[in-house]
């Protein structure tokens, strides 16, 4: 089947029913995107160039090994300014060609690519070679038209066939699969590269090379690049699950085996999808449309389930591997308007999008009844390339509207003075000092083109196919001679069967013979996402046997009570992170039944832990709201147990920030001219939270924010604080009482010393700036289903043999809990009790976990799950309140690098695993299920802590599935 036949694919001749928008609006929105393109591009020039990314809130650059380790996140950067490179062509579709001459000159002339630096493969080759290969497009294109780059003389190309071969090293493996990690100087392998030792790598990771090495070999005529990736992708074809023709999320590279099985469209696989169809166009060879064909229809057989689209395990394909989608696989409605099958790509993108109207961005990951699963957006574009595809093959103006609703959002939430930060938390609407390449890459791309006309671009858009970057490559490169070197790999006659090449070209004509069909298909979704509001599972009993101690009457500052833990052979141990480790020996309780009181002990705390979470505290919101910010900076924050509670206020509390006199408010404050009227900032440490409360209170301040004084703490690498009371009543203090991390409060401080006057709103989750400043009160969410979020339970009984521990995070077994000196905090997210990881870390084994100054553990190490260690150096109450509260583990932050899907492996490699957005909840039993079983009556209360442990570690199979989604 000739290449050309797929030029229909790219829909420019599909079929237009009529746009309601005007074309005025249109040219508005259009110039609105080119504005907020300028916004973002000139701040990373102005304040972070050459570094890799642009630091939006502290309006810097992010060189790696200069900031805090952000795990595989930082695979991508390597020191080659990323950022510039992976935005080229985007100046040039933008009509900002002098600008393209001007960057092409600073990339030829600054940017180094022989770093001894270690990068990700995969990301190197989408974002930088890619970037490179467009660039060169862009140029050569220019240059042919006569008006620019007349000087060109293919100087990109150049830098990216050094690039290409400064990647070549890492298929040195017997299969043909990549390393996921490469030394640009030093290649892999031998002490020098610190490389070389990986065996696994994710599927998209290995199979989303094709589009750039095949236009490498085809521009330069060297054969090797295309033949390299042909060979892995078919490796991995060779090694799907023949039965259900899928491939699972990650596989080793050298025996070929599958070592994650689950299968899906989202992170860990995605773009291989995208590479198969998209080779076919560009290269115009149909064995890559053959395979891609018999894969989608397993994917429409067992993945899909309109308009979800539900992971599942490659041999069982009909069992379904979790009960939640991540944002990646939101490309998928874009390949399927490509694939020319619309009937499904409406109905996900409709999915998609009244979830993202639920929470003004479509977060890291989500339930099946569309709660918050991981809270964060890194502003990530594929909902917009969808978008983007459906607008073109149906016309249908609806999708103009979609658009509209991604631009407000972005300027309304995620706009900062120096550019775009992603968001931390979408229920708060807190941010993150990150703003990743891709931003500019590809929303505005594909933003622009959806407000565009023909005649505002400076090139015929079709003649291009987009990479999985949203890099542009001309078709031309399918008539470009190769080698034929190349090996063809045909498979054999008898599969190329015609039947493989169905839905192919779309007629779209056909497709909607009533302009009203599309609507059709998008009112029922609507309609369930609206009504979907999640339901509290209902409080069981703990137990069939009732312990001698009860875990809502345990304190563990009573003597009696460590007594009766003694005899049922469970030891109290108290972490530097603030948290308690109970470790259940069974051999060393007093008798066999003290034994058993023990065990039931553990299990009633776990039951203790899952009630209580539903009384957690959601994380709160620090706005500043002063000039030149207005609010847009939005610091994310742990509440108090004590004080006002600002979830019940519709405005929050709104005042100017001073710092208190003694910092740590441990004693009557001397400054009280300053702190009256204002928010006091204090230091954690030395004493009692409410101690503090209740001294800047009486020095008349009308709130308060504690920073926490463990340096290079963070949000973005530790489970989040709520503040415990000090084991007596709290009525007194009537003042909102925040927590930040180091990090987070540092920005505060810093804001403080430059502008000197500096106003913050205090609230649950950030405002509408409009009605901030409107004075209007902001409703907190709609239907109060927007702040849900599913809570794993936050510590349990784990059993190895005869040992059973449990981490305890602060424990508030009642009202008179009673805490040690200002470690009365309790993580709010979903730490595990095993773990408390945080999104930025490298994913920790359950038998060590890591702190967030911390690196990667072993996941050889897997096996002892007893060890916690949590966010910060400080040793904590255990009496205190616990749990997640309505905060999701998100994240390739996450997951991981950027912009696209890497290897979720538990079994990886240190260097490959990555930890999730926010935070991990890698130990929990599976919250979702075991809470419908109760409803059902159908779960055993007083299951065996074996069984305890092997619904925790099926859990960690699925949580793991996305830990390098560069979250």
């Amino acid at each position: 089947m000739p290449a050309v036949l797929f030029s229909l694919m790219l829909l420019g001749a599909l079929c237009r029913l009529g746009e309601s928008m005007s074309r005025e609006e249109k040219s508005r929105l259009r110039n609105q995107v080119v504005e907020m393109f300028d916004h973002a591009y000139q701040n990373y020039m102005d304040h972070a160039y050459p570094a890799d990314e642009l630091m939006p809130l502290t309006c810097r650059g992010r060189v790696r090994g200069l900031e805090p380790s952000r795990g595989d996140v930082d695979d991508a950067l390597g020191k080659f300014s990323l950022t510039l490179i992976d935005t080229l062509d985007t100046l040039v579709l933008l009509n900002k060609t002098t600008e393209f001459e001007a960057a092409v000159r600073r990339v030829l002339k600054d940017v180094r690519l022989d770093n001894d630096i270690v990068v990700s493969v995969f990301e190197t080759n989408i974002r930088v070679l890619g970037g490179l290969l467009g660039g060169h497009s862009m140029a050569v294109m220019l240059k042919d038209g006569g008006q620019n780059m007349q000087w060109y003389q293919d100087d990109l190309l150049h830098m990216a066939k050094d690039l290409g071969l400064r990647l070549l090293p890492a298929f040195n493996t017997s299969s043909g699969l990549p390393y996921p990690r490469v030394n640009l100087r030093h290649g892999v392998r031998g002490p020098e590269t610190r490389t070389g030792t990986e065996t696994d790598t994710c599927t998209a990771c290995a199979g989303t090379l094709i589009l750039e090495f095949a236009a490498l070999s085809r521009f330069t005529g060297d054969p090797v690049f295309e033949a390299h990736a042909r060979r892995a992708m078919d490796f991995l074809w060779e090694k799907r699950q023949r039965n259900s023709n899928l491939v699972g999320t990650t596989i080793n590279i050298h025996s070929g085996e599958w070592v994650r099985r689950d299968s899906g469209v989202g992170a860990g696989i995605d773009s291989y999808y995208e590479y198969l169809l998209k080779a076919y166009v560009l290269l115009g060879d149909d064995q890559f449309l053959q395979r891609f064909n018999i894969h989608y229809a397993s994917i429409m057989k067992y993945i899909s389930q309109p308009p979800l689209l539900l992971d599942v395990h490659i041999h069982k394909p009909l069992l379904p591997a979790r009960t939640w989608m991540d944002s990646l696989l939101a490309f998928f409605p874009g390949l399927q308007v490509l694939k020319g099958d619309i009937r499904p790509a409406i109905e996900t993108h409709e999915m998609l999008y009244q979830v993202t109207k639920k929470h003004n961005f479509l977060p890291e990951a989500f339930t099946t009844d569309f709660r918050v699963h991981w809270a964060q957006h890194p502003l990530r574009p594929e909902f917009a390339e969808s978008t983007y595809f459906l607008y073109k093959a149906t016309g249908d103006p609806y999708y103009l509207e979609a658009g509209r609703t991604i631009l407000d959002n972005l300027n309304r939430f995620a706009r900062v003075p120096c550019g775009f930060a992603a968001m931390k938390d979408v229920r708060t609407g807190s941010h993150e000092d990150r703003m990743d390449s891709f931003f500019l890459a590809e929303m505005f791309k594909y933003l622009f083109l959806l407000f565009a006309d023909d005649e505002d671009l400076p090139f015929d858009i079709e003649d291009y196919i987009f990479t999985t970057e949203a890099h542009l490559l001309p078709l031309s490169l399918s008539t470009t001679p190769h080698s034929q070197s190349i090996p063809s790999n045909r498979t054999s006659e008898e599969e190329m069967d015609d039947s493989n090449f169905e839905w192919t070209c779309p007629n779209t004509r056909l497709l909607f013979p009533d302009p009203a069909y599309p609507r059709h298909l998008r009112e029922p979704i609507r309609t369930a996402v609206d009504k979907s509001c999640p339901r509290a599972a209902p409080y069981r009993e703990p137990g069939m046997g009732r312990p001698p101690l009860r875990a809502q009457d345990f304190m563990a500052n009573n003597p009696e009570h460590l007594e009766l833990l003694r005899r049922m052979g469970v030891t109290l141990i108290h972490l530097k992170d603030g948290r308690v480790q109970l470790v259940q020996h069974a051999t060393q309780a007093v008798s066999a039944v003290a034994a058993e009181d023990g065990v039931r002990f553990m299990q009633d705390m776990m039951e203790l832990s899952s009630q209580q979470q539903k009384e957690q505290l959601p994380p709160r919101a620090i706005q500043i709201v002063s000039d030149p910010f207005f609010g847009r900076v939005v610091l994310t924050a742990g509440p108090a147990q004590f004080g006002i509670d600002l979830s019940k206020s519709a405005t929050g509390l709104r005042g100017f920030v001073t710092v208190a006199e003694p910092y740590s408010g441990c004693s009557e404050i001397t400054n009280p001219e300053y702190v009256r009227g204002h928010i006091a900032l204090l230091q954690r440490g030395q004493c009692m939270f409410a101690e503090k409360a209740r001294h800047i209170q009486k020095a008349g301040a009308i709130g308060g924010i504690v920073i926490d004084d463990n340096e290079g703490s963070s949000s973005d690498t530790a489970p989040l604080f709520q503040m415990a009371g000090d084991g007596r009543s709290t009525d007194d203090v009537t003042l909102p009482l925040l927590f930040l991390f180091h990090k987070e409060g540092n920005i505060l401080l810093e804001t403080l010393k430059e502008y000197r006057e500096v106003e913050v709103l205090l609230s649950d989750k950030a405002r509408d700036r409009a009605t901030i400043f409107k004075g209007a009160d902001v409703e907190a969410s709609e239907g109060g289903c927007l702040t849900e979020a599913t809570t794993p339970t936050n510590f349990e009984p784990i059993s190895e043999s005869l040992i059973s521990t449990l981490a305890l995070d602060e424990i508030k077994p009642s009202q008179e809990a009673v805490s040690d000196v200002d470690q009365d905090t309790s993580p709010m997210d979903e730490a595990s009790p095993a773990e408390g990881v945080g999104p930025a870390e490298k994913e920790a084994s359950p038998a060590e976990g890591v702190g967030p100054a911390d690196k990667e553990a072993s996941p050889a190490e897997e096996a002892s799950p007893a060890e916690g260690v949590g966010p910060a150096d400080k040793e904590a109450s255990p009496t205190e309140g616990v749990g997640p509260a309505d905060k999701e583990a998100s994240p390739t932050e996450g997951v991981g690098p950027a912009d696209k899907e890497a290897s979720p492996t538990e079994e990886a490699s240190p260097a490959e695993e990555r930890a999730p957005p926010t935070v991990a909840d890698s130990t929990q039993p599976k919250e979702e299920t075991d809470s419908e079983k109760s409803k059902e009556g159908g779960t055993d209360s007083n299951q065996s802590v074996d069984e305890l442990l092997a619904d925790w570690r099926e859990d960690l199979e699925a949580f793991q599935q996305m830990e390098k989604d560069e979250l």
